[in-house]
């Protein structure tokens, strides 16, 4: 039987001079994931269809110039915090601390200068049936205004089964807040059309409606009756698209958290379940994360192509983002983002394709 394989080439230089390497990782399953030191982007994974015909069904760029100058959060790693603060502020410990805005008055993602735009050091690693790519970062205090000097290790690993999972671990020196989350865009139809016509499941107790500008506006509601209700899976067509529904119209689409069962979990636990049409591909999302953001790509507009020469179209993707609430530094009531010195933040998000 092929044993995993890993192997890497050069895939350009930032305009800084830092050179960005690509690593791909091989499994005797027939699946693959490429990933670059850029952002940590998944720049490509390989699945296997019911067939065996292995397509990329992640969402990627031709060029690091494309991923450097307008990329979407295509792939990448985001934080130190995956999804939004209010007005870029949060107060711990008495303190009160500002990152600079970049998404409607909020910081997303760590601010216009987040994870996703640094280059990562990498090492390969190969264990047994699994291939492995240990990613680490050094984000010194005051980095985009959050305190507290952070180390981050991300591992990407490939097993002999096609499962990608991402294990997180961050430590600090002092008291700031942390949340880490792959932003990759899937399409298991691999076809260069919408997603409309997946369906979508996700294992949730709530979900927790926005404002205009996607901050919460409160505690997690029940989704029962909405088109937020997935408790069953159900065709993308027949819920983002529904006009009457206030939360749709305002982000376009989903661009919205659910809360999981047993928020912070030790093992990880079910959370979604995406299928191509006719279930040629299955996809399910298991995370000790405490929330699911779903956004189904709304702005993507065309303007952005693929290596392919495909563009990038509206509701083309959908991303299933692991993390903690969005501006859950602000919200008491939320699972706390808090790390500490002497803890170790720890996630893992695996992403099984069950035959």
């Amino acid at each position: 039987m092929p044993r995993p394989a890993i192997r890497h080439r050069p895939f350009g230089t930032t305009p800084a001079g830092e050179e960005v390497t690509l690593w791909h990782l091989a499994s005797p399953s027939g699946a693959y994931a490429e990933v670059l030191t850029y952002g940590g982007v998944l720049h490509a994974l390989g699945v296997p269809d019911a067939r065996g015909r292995t397509d990329n069904v992640v969402l990627s760029l031709g060029t690091l110039d494309q991923y450097a100058e307008k990329s979407p959060y295509l792939g990448a790693l985001v934080g130190r915090y995956a999804n939004r603060i209010a007005h870029g502020r949060f107060t711990l410990d008495g303190v009160t601390h500002h990152v600079p805005a970049n998404d409607r008055g909020h910081a997303l993602h760590g601010g216009p200068e987040g994870f996703d735009t640094r280059v990562w050091r990498a090492e390969p690693v190969v264990d047994g049936d699994t291939a492995a790519l240990r990613l680490t970062l050094h984000s010194p205090h005051g980095d985009m205004g959050f305190p507290g000097t952070l180390d981050v290790t991300v591992t990407y690993a490939l097993d002999a089964a096609g499962t990608l999972s991402l294990e997180y671990e961050a430590t600090t020196d002092r008291p700031t807040v942390v949340s880490l989350a792959g932003h990759a865009y899937f399409n298991l139809a691999a076809d260069g059309g919408d997603v409309l016509d997946h369906t979508l499941q996700v294992d949730a107790t709530g979900y927790l409606p926005v404002d205009p500008t996607g901050i919460p506006l409160g505690p997690p509601e029940d989704p029962a009756g909405t088109p937020f209700d997935l408790a069953v899976p159900r065709r993308l067509r027949d819920t983002v698209l529904d006009p009457a529904d206030a939360q749709l119209r305002l982000a376009g689409g989903y661009d919205h958290c659910w809360t999981l069962a047993g928020a912070e979990s030790p093992e990880p636990r079910r959370a979604a379940r995406l299928a191509a049409p006719g279930g040629t591909r299955v996809m399910e999302v298991w995370t000790t994360a405490p929330g699911l953001q779903v956004y189904t790509a709304n702005q993507l507009d065309g303007t952005l192509a693929d290596p392919g020469g495909r563009p990038l179209l509206r509701h083309g993707a959908v991303c299933l983002e692991a993390q903690h609430y969005p501006d859950a530094p602000n919200r008491p009531a939320y699972p706390t983002p808090v790390l500490r010195p002497g803890a170790t933040a720890r996630r893992r998000t695996e992403f099984r394709f069950p035959r």
